[in-house]
């Protein structure tokens, strides 16, 4: 007596299908692994710090009547974050501020005001040394508008306070963002062309006159795009670590943290990449189409720099962006310490794109 037709066994013969397929596929090889590991290679030699934009927060006690006051809130190249006294110090161990000022009145005839730093190990040297600089400009410009050399508007003390924090290196900011570019390119160039030559050579047709439902095919392409997709992260996090020393907070917990999360990630590009499929009318226009899409978020979504260095009024267009989402809670995964339950926003953002782009692709999928 025949066996009854099995959905789960032709899903699962379309993944296996379909992964063989991409480890014979030297683009999808090359896109979604030995060139992001280039990028982390490159930065995670060079070493040093992060973030180019400099911000720092004014001490709760610190003199706001100090003409230094104003002068630093409107320096380029400073944002000033104003939050209470116990969130300060806490986003100053985990590196998200570079310091803490205050501004006092001087004990020293030579001069008005005294300005002291707190920062912390977490923070990046080259972000102290760069605020620094741009205090010290600032103060020589008014010394010689109103004292000349006799006298100094403010004493700028040349020691810095330190609290305990965790070092912060360059690669704890770059392989988040190109384990996210990874998984999008993948998602998005991979099943786009897959699923664009299984149309024109009606591999598509020959499904559909079979048993198996259209949800079955998407999930069995789906599943092998996800395996390997987190294949490429965990060798991308594990060479992040042993080599680089890229911050893996909580160890084996924040791996399994960030794959779940980019298994999230994977699967609302993977949405897009069906939608390219359906929509474009021939092959060529497939690169276009995707780079649309990636090309912006490469650029826009924090990948190799924060946000905050983007004019105020393109960051809103940076925030709505999944990839931004996704490399954000993968950062404050893998170096602050978060889990999960503390990306909510993040996390949330993502199912809401996921939810937008399936239905879109679901009313656009086509089988020839």
């Amino acid at each position: 007596m025949p066996q009854p037709y099995s959905q789960f066994r032709a899903m699962l013969a379309i993944t296996r299908a379909s992964l063989k397929g991409i480890f014979r596929s030297p683009s999808a090889v090359t896109f979604s692994l030995f060139f992001p590991m280039i990028f982390i290679l490159v930065f995670g030699f060079i070493g040093g710090g992060g973030g180019i934009n400099v911000r720092i927060a004014f001490d709760p006690k610190a003199d706001t009547t100090a003409p230094m006051y104003q002068s630093i809130k409107q320096a380029p190249g400073i944002r000033i974050v104003d939050k209470p006294e116990k969130e300060l110090l806490e986003d100053l161990e985990k590196g998200r501020i570079a310091a803490i000022l205050n501004i006092q009145p001087s004990k020293d005839s030579l001069s008005l005001y005294k300005l002291t730093f707190k920062s912390s190990g977490a923070v990046n040297p080259q972000n102290l040394a760069v605020m620094r600089s741009i205090f010290e400009s600032n103060v020589r410009a008014a010394d010689q508008k109103v004292y000349g050399k006799q006298k100094t508007l403010v004493e700028i003390d040349k020691q810095t306070e330190m609290i305990p924090g965790r070092i912060y290196r360059q690669i704890d900011f770059i392989l988040p963002g190109q384990l996210g570019f990874s998984l999008m390119s993948a998602g998005v160039f991979g099943v786009a062309f897959v699923f664009f030559n299984m149309r024109q050579t009606l591999v598509l047709k020959r499904f559909f006159a079979t048993p198996i439902k259209r949800t079955y095919i998407v999930l069995g392409e789906g599943f092998a795009r996800l395996f390997f997709g987190m294949i490429t992260a965990i060798v991308i996090l594990l060479v992040g670590h042993f080599i680089f020393h890229f911050t893996l907070i909580h160890g084996v917990l924040t791996i399994l943290e960030i794959l779940v999360l980019s298994a999230i990630g994977l699967l609302v590009f993977l949405g897009f990449g069906f939608i390219v499929s359906s929509v474009a009318k021939n092959e060529s226009v497939i690169p276009l189409m995707a780079n649309m899409f990636t090309l912006p978020q490469f650029l826009l979504a924090g990948t190799f720099f924060s946000i905050d260095n983007f004019p105020s009024w393109l960051q809103p267009l940076c925030r709505i962006l999944p990839l931004t989402h996704m490399n954000n809670a993968m950062r404050n995964i893998a170096f602050e310490g978060a889990h999960l339950t503390d990306c909510g926003l993040e996390i949330g953002v993502l199912v809401l794109w996921g939810i937008g782009v399936y239905a879109v692709a679901v009313k656009v999928f086509k089988w020839e």
